[in-house]
């Protein structure tokens, strides 16, 4: 199966000089936890939920003040829509993420979250050639990228 067949189409992302607050509220209006970054079409990193938060607290400003190139992850982990499934879970258990950003001749096409894998599993997502993505292959990937101990590089 590719990525593109279970893939989130219509992704969301924010820019190198939006706020943070800003990118809380595109994650607040799409109901996400993460957002790709990108510096024209070109996609720069992923800011989450988290890093926002984080950012917050360690340097005690409002959102409005903190920019998003301040804080998001750079140099992501990132798929094509062509891209094997299985490639894709590759990435995340390796790297231990949740979302991957779907990029096409460097121009952000969707994301790949690990809810659109588990979706895929459960509805038993088939493509011609009859592969599918397995509720085993899931349960690896989830259990990787929640191991605890070990430090993403990136996010």
């Amino acid at each position: 199966m590719i990525v593109d067949k279970i893939m989130t189409h219509d992704v969301k992302s924010c820019r190198l000089e939006d706020t943070l607050s800003t990118a809380a509220q595109i994650m607040w209006d799409n109901d996400c936890g993460a957002v790709p970054v990108v510096d024209g079409e070109r996609v720069v990193g992923m800011i989450t939920d988290r890093d926002i938060c984080m950012a917050a607290w360690t340097q005690d400003t409002p959102l409005s003040r903190l920019l998003v190139s301040s804080t998001f992850s750079k140099d992501p982990v990132m798929c094509a829509p062509g891209d094997s499934v299985a490639k894709a879970e590759e990435a995340m258990r390796t790297y231990q993420l949740r979302r991957l950003p779907v990029v096409e001749k460097d121009r952000l096409v969707g994301i790949l979250s690990l809810n659109d894998v588990a979706r895929a599993a459960t509805e038993g997502k088939r493509t011609g050639a009859g592969d599918v993505v397995t509720r085993t292959e899931v349960a690896e990937t989830l259990a990787a990228v929640c191991q605890p101990g070990q430090e993403s590089l990136r996010i």
